[in-house]
């Protein structure tokens, strides 16, 4: 049950969501004040008949001989008779409610419509009214209680009896028909029903209205927001105004377009960089397959092609396919989001810079790696960070001279971070190309004659970047480069 009220909820529209609550929280309001209403008229009714049937019985328990007559009825009791007023007839001088008479302030109609004196044998000895003779009433007139107060059917009707000691023995009961109190309330019911249904009406109206202009600024949003869908045009922001709730989700959409346009930009322009970068290794591959394919195909052309030039021929296309594999190796990891495979995880980085360096060493035996590495934990991807230094490490062995050392030295920096700096004794990066070393398909002018793709440095910064950390370069004294790198230590507080 509780799935399918969950199932049909979430189908209903924002609109008809928000005008359901509007008007559920009115209906729970209305009904509750109403209920609250209905209680405390109730309350207040009923304390008022107590109040009278205790001022009835105490003023008859005061006095009951002059009652015992009878000719002092209540209204509506037995004996009662309107005066030529049309107000109450008195019994005679001396009797209670008659002028001149002890409480003669107080008349006899307000001491309800029922009312008898039980002697103490258990006898009524007056003749106003027959009330019953209760279990309660029995207790009272044998002293174990002073009073009893119980509900009687009279006449198939529901009397509120009051039971007190009479002065001189005996006991007074006092009776009150509840019907009248029961048919006002009946009213009062029916009119709180009927304003509680014009209530939830009204809400349900009212919140179809409070909704439909509250949905307003997210219907526009809406439409903003389809509109950049169909054209694909992330130039234009969405309009905001003002400052509150959808206004910071204008706001939080504007800057999720900045960021797809931004990474579409860059995708552009890695898909154009790396077109322009693979068409010379694939042209000149061609070529090179296009004369082999032709010396094939007319042996005639055979001596055009010495075996020496064969030979050199297809050490050349080795050469260009490694390095084709190498560039797309690279574009991919270039290419790559923030959110890999890897899971970051603590880190000893003097552990990566090791394994690094022992993959280095094979591809450059003729080196000398001099590494200084001192403990230093970060958080991290593995495979990225000994990927990053594999990239430096490969750029410092290949400018550096046959016999030539590379440096490596891994210090905390004091602040919170640790320094990696790798130095070479090659010929050092010109001034005006430094601060381009790390841009994509970069090559200095004296790196044009060497192998690579311009993509190694530019990984290295990636990766640094993505793991919080920077990375520079500078002039080694008194020739070669330096690679600093700089990543953020691992903090068990983060």
């Amino acid at each position: 049950m509780r799935a399918a009220v969950t199932a049909w909820w979430h189908r209903r529209t924002l609109h008809a969501r928000l005008s359901l609550l509007v008007t559920g929280a009115v209906a729970v309001a209305v009904l509750v004040v109403a209920a609250v209403a209905f209680a405390a008229v109730a309350g207040i009714q009923r304390r008022q008949i107590q109040a009278q049937l205790a001022a009835d019985a105490q003023a008859i328990a005061a006095q009951p001989d002059q009652w015992r007559a009878g000719t002092a009825p209540l209204p509506g009791g037995a004996g009662y008779e309107p005066d030529d007023q049309g107000g109450p007839k008195f019994g005679p001088p001396g009797a209670p409610g008659a002028p001149g008479a002890p409480g003669a302030h107080r008349r006899s109609r307000d001491l309800g419509a029922r009312w008898q004196i039980i002697d103490a044998d258990g006898n009524a000895v007056s003749d106003s009214a027959s009330l019953p003779l209760t279990a309660g009433a029995r207790q009272v007139l044998a002293g174990q209680r002073r009073s009893a107060q119980e509900q009687v059917n009279i006449a198939g009707d529901r009397y509120l009896m009051l039971t007190v000691p009479a002065s001189g023995g005996g006991v007074v009961q006092v009776a009150i028909s509840e019907a009248p109190g029961v048919h006002t309330l009946a009213q009062l019911g029916l009119l709180l029903a009927a304003g509680c249904a014009v209530g939830i009406a009204g809400a349900a109206l009212l919140g179809r209205t409070v909704a439909r202009a509250g949905l307003v600024p997210v219907q526009r949003l809406a439409e903003a927001v389809e509109d950049v869908a169909v054209t694909m045009d992330l130039t234009h922001p969405v309009p905001v105004h003002g400052v509150d709730e959808i206004a910071r989700l204008g706001r939080s959409v504007n800057t999720m377009l900045g960021a797809i346009d931004a990474s579409r930009r860059a995708q552009r322009a890695l898909v154009e960089d790396a077109g322009h970068e693979l068409r010379t290794p694939l042209t000149s591959i061609r070529t090179n397959v296009e004369l082999l394919l032709a010396v094939d195909r007319r042996p005639e052309l055979a001596h055009r092609l010495p075996p020496e030039e064969r030979a050199k021929l297809l050490a050349d296309l080795e050469a260009q396919v490694g390095e084709l594999a190498t560039l797309t190796t690279e574009l991919v990891e270039l290419a790559r989001e923030e959110t890999t495979r890897e899971e970051a995880e603590p880190v000893e980085l003097a552990d990566v810079v090791t394994a690094a360096i022992e993959r280095v060493r094979i591809r450059a035996p003729g080196l000398t790696f001099a590494a200084d590495l001192a403990p230093g934990t970060v958080e991290g991807r593995p495979g990225e960070l000994e990927r990053m230094v594999v990239n430096v490490l490969d750029n410092a062995a290949k400018w550096s001279p046959s016999g030539g050392t590379v440096g490596i030295v891994l210090r905390p920096d004091g602040a919170g971070g640790c320094t990696l700096t790798v130095t070479d004794d090659g010929p050092g990066i010109d001034e005006a190309d430094r601060p381009h070393v790390f841009d994509r398909f970069y090559r200095a002018v004296a790196a044009r004659a060497m192998p690579g793709s311009g993509l190694g440095l530019a990984i290295v910064a990636q990766t640094a970047a993505q793991h919080g950390g920077t990375v520079a370069a500078a002039p080694n004294d008194p020739h070669g480069t330096v690679i600093t790198i700089r990543l953020p230590v691992f903090s068990r507080g983060s």
